[in-house]
């Protein structure tokens, strides 16, 4: 990994390695400035060895909407901004601060009131609603904010600024025509679309000096029908170069293709990584880039091919905080793996802080650190070996109990495992293998092939028994249900596909079971009984974008507002509108749900010292819950 972490610079800003944290925005007080949590969370990553961190976006005033995470506009922003530099700096790391004049028409947290942007087009969130355009003078007073929002980051402490300029927010909705329908200076001809950017530019260079490196994000590549192409956006880059910024932030996508910008578990590795090229062979100054990247040796080989002078990690910092120190270590395979599931971003558009899925701490450093090797010399059973199971037995063995691990299949995974076969969710099995690592380099004991009895259970004494035995298939009441399989057979290919397949349920494991069986069957259908599909799903908009387009572009049927009254080997028969119909196929799958596998609760309660039921055998949910109560119910026993 000699070039990750080789010695480089961004104009005057000297760095450790290449290894950057990206920008993704976190809560902030009240008045907007970074809360305690949030300068811990960043300082965590700090210690975990990354190189430079890029703070989620700062806005530069509240005047034209509403306060979406952190704010930049006053003296009395500084110290809580300082304190977060400040801290990183104890370990080697570089802080650039991120600024942006707005989201614009991205603007969340306001349902009733018209936000701004560059011309009135429609409000992203809330169809139906206009924006109003900035004025020429409400502009000059953003690039006015913009750039003494700069000075105060440098009055922080800072090491650089970043401007934001990509994504669809504010200042790309001013270089994008399909929201710029302006016919003044700063719409028409791209210099005019780039004008307010380019100007924000100069207001932070006056405000900072001629040496303090200023750094831009912004999209070449929109990747959706109508949106700007590669072409323009190479054009941009070299407007851009020649403004006199000291590096260039590459990314790709925008809401519309939110997926093609914050990576899902569904995008492959790399994905941007043709556009940062581009970019990159265009421009003379230092390029970063990202789109999952989280691959040490991918990530080595794209610096040293010179497709990118800096890889840029996201969610996978969330994950675990100290990628770069394994990576340098070479201890890879105890790196803690995103899944793309995007219950970071989830969470912070439903007005929460973030939750990773697979690290309880993001967030939370202060709050929930495991008691390690607290010599406890408790007796500790987990039934089941799925993620909530690993997780447990995982925080079992660190607290120093003795620890026995008991799943009733011949491996360890549980459910996870028809999560992450199908080709697109390979994702999934990369954190079955570092958590079954964790759980035999901790020494638990580990007997697979065992059921589990309350007898058993009970006899041995153990002062902690956690239940995570996961969760069984529903099988509705269907005439004719015995001519159908349940999808998770299917999944771990147990059952092969015909030509003709109907899948019953457009859930989640329903779209991802159809999606998968397409790639061998000649004709798939959804059947559901909602209007749409994913309908109920509880995920992120980017990975509910990227499951729907993958059932387009595969050409799924779907059939909602249907109810299944009868399967036979040849047919589904549905009811639609009072009308009956009939689905010739040679395969059924079931998708229709799950329910609890909880049954040695009641036959344990009261039996035993300390019992905890976790994860699916509490209810079906998602692997966060699994994992997070696995990792609770030990550290606060």
């Amino acid at each position: 990994m000699a070039k990750l972490f080789e010695k480089t610079q961004i104009g005057s800003m000297k760095l450790k390695n290449r290894i950057v944290m990206g920008p993704m925005g976190t809560t902030g007080e009240s008045d907007g400035s970074y809360t305690s949590e949030g300068i811990r969370y960043f300082v965590e990553r700090a210690k975990g060895g990354t190189g430079l961190i890029i703070t989620g976006a700062n806005v530069v005033t509240t005047k034209y909407e509403a306060r979406p995470c952190t704010e930049l506009s006053n003296f009395h922003h500084v110290e809580r901004l300082n304190m977060l530099i400040e801290r990183a700096h104890h370990y080697g790391t570089k802080v650039c601060v991120q600024i942006s004049p707005g989201l614009g028409r991205q603007q969340f947290t306001d349902p009733f009131t018209s936000p701004y942007s560059a011309s009135a087009c429609d409000a992203f969130w809330f169809p139906g609603l206009k924006c109003k355009p900035f004025s020429v003078e409400e502009i000059h007073d953003l690039v006015e904010k913009l750039g003494y929002s700069a000075s105060l980051a440098k009055m922080a402490g800072a090491d650089a600024v970043e401007l934001h300029a990509y994504g669809g927010y504010l200042l790309d909705q001013f270089h994008s025509r399909q929201w710029n329908m302006r016919t003044d200076e700063y719409g028409g001809s791209l210099r005019n679309r780039m004008r307010f950017t380019l100007e924000c530019i100069e207001a932070i260079r006056k405000n900072v000096g001629p040496k303090f490196p200023i750094l831009v994000k912004f999209t070449p590549d929109q990747r959706v029908e109508g949106g700007r192409e590669l072409e323009e956006g190479i054009e941009m880059a070299k407007i851009l170069e020649e403004s006199g910024i000291d590096a260039i932030h590459v990314d790709c996508g925008c809401y519309e293709a939110w997926h093609k910008a914050i990576s899902t578990v569904y995008e492959k590795e790399e994905h941007q990584m043709d556009a940062v090229e581009a970019v990159k062979k265009t421009v003379s100054i230092p390029v970063l880039g990202q789109g999952k990247m989280f691959d040490p040796a991918k990530a080595e080989k794209a610096v040293t091919d010179g497709k990118t002078d800096y890889i840029v990690l996201g969610h996978q910092m969330l994950a675990d905080p100290a990628w770069a120190n394994k990576v340098k270590a070479g201890d890879t395979m105890d790196i803690v793996p995103c899944i793309g599931c995007n219950e970071c971003l989830l969470a912070g558009f439903s007005g929460k802080h973030y939750y990773c899925a697979v690290n309880p701490l993001c967030y939370a450093e202060e709050d929930y650190p495991l008691p390690e090797n607290d010599k406890t010399n408790k007796s500790v059973l987990v039934i089941g070996g799925g993620p909530g199971g690993m997780s447990a037995a995982i925080a079992a063995a660190k607290r120093g109990c003795t620890v026995e691990l008991w799943e009733k299949a011949s491996r360890l995974g549980g459910n996870l495992w028809a999560a992450g076969l199908p080709t697109f969710k390979q994702d999934v099995l990369r954190l079955i293998t570092y958590m079954e690592r964790q759980v035999v380099k901790l020494g638990v004991k580990v007997k697979l092939t065992k059921e589990a009895t309350a007898e058993e259970i009970i006899a041995g004494n153990y002062d902690k028994v956690i239940l995570a035995a996961g969760s069984l298939p529903f099988v509705p009441p269907i005439a004719g249900v015995e001519n159908a399989g349940v999808s998770g057979e299917y999944l771990l290919g147990i059952k092969k596909p015909g030509k003709k397949v109907v899948v019953i349920g457009g859930g989640l494991v329903g779209c991802e079971t159809a999606a998968y069986m397409q790639e061998t069957a000649e004709e798939v259908t959804i059947v559901e009984m909602l209007d749409d599909i994913l309908a109920i799903a509880d995920h992120c908009l980017n990975n509910d974008q990227a499951l729907r387009t993958m059932i387009k572009e595969r050409k799924i049927g779907v059939v909602g507002n249907a109810k299944v009254s009868k399967i036979t080997p040849e047919s589904v028969v549905y009811t639609k509108d009072g009308k009956e119909h009939t689905i010739s196929c040679d395969t059924v799958i079931l998708a229709a749900g799950y329910r609890a596998n909880n049954t040695l609760e009641t036959e344990l309660e009261d039996k035993v010292k300390d019992l905890t039921v976790i994860g699916d055998a509490e209810a079906p949910r998602k692997i966060l819950n699994a994992v997070h109560e696995g990792y609770h119910a030990i550290r606060v026993m």
